[in-house]
């Protein structure tokens, strides 16, 4: 799941509009709603407003948010796999995953 499809998911299951997000998060709700649809990327502040507002555990939905911007990183790179594999062994040599 992509991080505007989750906190869409979140407001929708929270009864909410976009414009009390866009509030909350002190943005326009145009901006919200591109950042819903994945056409804006979110700051790490407006994540770390959404976990506080949906008492959320942050690392829920930070790692959703970092995946997606690897996925916009990598995703158009030719090497962008083996390039992934090289960064993991390096950020966590202990994990087996990476070899």
């Amino acid at each position: 799941m992509r991080f505007g499809e989750k906190i869409k998911s979140l407001r929708e299951q929270s009864g909410l509009f976009q414009r009390e997000i866009a509030a909350e998060l002190k943005i326009d709700t145009p901006m919200y709603s591109k950042i819903e649809s994945g056409t804006r990327k979110a700051k790490r502040q407006h994540v770390l407003q959404l976990v506080k507002f949906f008492r959320l555990k942050e690392e829920e939905l930070m790692s959703i948010w970092l995946a997606d911007q690897i996925i916009d990183l990598l995703k158009e790179e030719k090497y962008g796999q083996s390039g992934l594999l090289i960064a993991g062994k390096d950020l966590y040599p202990s994990n087996n995953v990476w070899q």
